[in-house]
C-alpha cells in the first residue's frame, strides 16, 4: 500500500516539476484513489496478516506441496518449448520468402485458434492443478492435522484426487479460460486489419471477461480441490461464499498478493545484484561469452528473471493456501478451533475486531 502511493506520489511530484501538467493529473488522480484505498483497507489487514500467517504455517507442515508445485511448473516449461516447436512448423506454411521478401500467405484462422487454444488450455490446466493440490492438502492440514508431513498422506491424495476423480472439472474450468484467452489472442493477431476500433473493444471485453473468469476459477478450484465437487457445484459454492464473506475475502486476497508481488520483485532485485557481483568478482568466466559487451547488465538481467520466477513460484503456492484457508475458516471454524486453537484465537480477534456483532 505505502509502494503504491509513494510511486502515485512521486509521478505526480515529477510530472509538475517538468511541467507535464497533463501526467501531473493523472498523478494526483491515482494518488487519491490509492489513498482511499489505503483509509478503507486499513482495519482489515490485522485478518489479511493471520490468513497469511495460517497459509504459511499449513505450507511450512506440508513442503512436499512446493516439490509438486515446481514440478508443474517444469511440465508447462516443457509443454512451452513443444508448443514453439509446432508453432515454427506453422509459421513456415503461413510465411515464404519471395525474391528476398516476406509475403504473408492467407492465415487459416481455424488452425491459429487451436494452436492458441491448446498453448492456453494446457498452462491453465497445470495452473489449476497447483491450485488444487495445494487447496486439498490445506483442507487436510484444517481438518486432520495429524495426516500432515512434508511428504505425507495428505500431500500425496491430494496429488492423486486432482490427477483423477477432479481432473474433469479442471478441464472443464481451464477450457472455459482458454477459449476466452485464445479468442483475445486471436484478436491481437488481427490488429492490422481494418475495423481496427472494433478490434480494440473486443479486445477490451474479451480481457475483462478473461479476468472475471480467471478470478472466478481461483476460488471454485479450492472448492474442487477440498471436497472433490464438481465445477458447477464449486461455482455455486463460490456465490454463496462472497454472499456470507463479502468484500472480506476479495481484500484479504488483494492485500496479500500485493506482499507477495513486492517479495518477488525484492528477490529478483538481490539475485540481479548478485549476478552483477559474480560477474564484477570473476570476469573470467565470462571470456569467451558469445556477446561480449555488458556482460554485467546481462548476468544481473538474468538473476533478475531467475529469483522473480522461482519466487512467484513459490509465493503462488502460498497464495494458492491463504483462498484456502479463507474458504476453511468460512466452513469450518470449529474444526479450526479444534486442531489449531492458537491460529484459531487469533484469527477470531481479528475478525471481531472488524465485525463485534458477527460470530465465527
Amino acid at each position: 500500500l505505502f509502494l503504491m502511493l509513494i510511486l502515485s506520489g512521486a509521478m505526480m511530484v515529477m510530472s509538475f516539476l517538468v511541467g507535464n501538467i497533463f501526467g501531473g493529473i493523472i498523478g494526483v488522480i491515482f494518488f487519491l484513489i490509492f489513498m482511499c484505498y489505503t483509509r478503507a483497507v486499513w482495519s482489515r489487514i490485522p485478518f489479511a496478516s493471520v490468513n497469511l500467517l495460517t497459509a504459511c504455517t499449513a505450507i511450512k507442515k506440508n513442503l512436499g506441496v512446493v516439490i509438486v508445485a515446481y514440478f508443474f511448473i517444469a511440465l508447462a516449461f516443457g509443454w512451452s518449448l513443444l508448443w514453439s516447436i509446432s508453432v515454427m512448423g506453422v509459421w513456415d506454411e503461413v510465411i515464404k520468402e519471395s525474391e528476398n521478401q516476406f509475403e504473408q500467405n492467407s492465415v487459416n484462422w481455424g488452425y491459429l485458434f487451436l494452436l492458441f487454444l491448446s498453448f492456453f488450455f494446457t498452462h491453465q490446466v497445470i495452473q489449476n492443478s497447483t491450485h488444487c493440490v495445494v487447496a486439498g492438502t490445506v483442507g487436510t492440514w484444517w481438518f486432520s492435522p495429524e495426516d500432515s508431513g512434508c511428504c505425507s498422506s495428505g500431500v500425496i491424495g491430494a496429488f492423486i484426487r486432482t490427477m483423477t476423480t477432479s481432473f474433469g472439472s479442471i478441464c472443464f474450468g481451464s477450457l472455459l479460460v482458454a477459449i476466452v484467452q485464445a479468442t483475445r489472442a486471436l484478436a491481437d493477431s488481427a490488429r492490422n486489419n481494418d475495423n481496427q476500433i472494433l478490434v480494440c473493444i473486443a479486445q477490451c471485453i474479451l480481457s475483462c471477461l478473461e479476468s472475471i473468469l480467471e478470478y472466478f476459477n481461483k476460488w471454485a478450484f479450492v472448492y474442487v480441490g477440498l471436497y472433490g465437487y464438481s465445477y458447477i457445484e464449486a461455482g455455486k459454492s463460490v456465490i454463496t461464499l462472497f454472499k456470507n464473506r463479502g468484500w472480506e475475502a476479495i481484500i484479504a486476497d488483494d492485500l496479500i498478493s500485493n506482499v507477495f508481488f513486492f517479495i518477488s520483485l525484492c528477490v529478483g532485485g538481490l539475485c540481479a545484484a548478485f549476478g552483477l557481483i559474480f560477474e564484477q568478482t570473476n570476469p573470467e568466466w565470462f571470456e569467451n561469452a558469445p556477446i561480449s559487451t555488458n556482460v554485467g547488465a546481462q548476468c544481473a538481467g538474468l538473476g533478475f528473471v531467475v529469483g522473480l520466477v522461482l519466487t512467484s513460484i513459490m509465493m503462488s503456492t502460498i497464495a494458492s493456501a491463504v483462498n484456502t484457508v479463507i474458504v476453511c475458516f468460512a466452513e469450518g471454524p470449529a474444526e479450526f478451533e479444534a486442531n489449531h486453537p492458537e491460529l484459531s484465537r487469533k484469527m477470531r480477534e481479528t475478525w471481531l475486531a472488524f465485525y463485534p456483532n458477527c460470530g465465527v
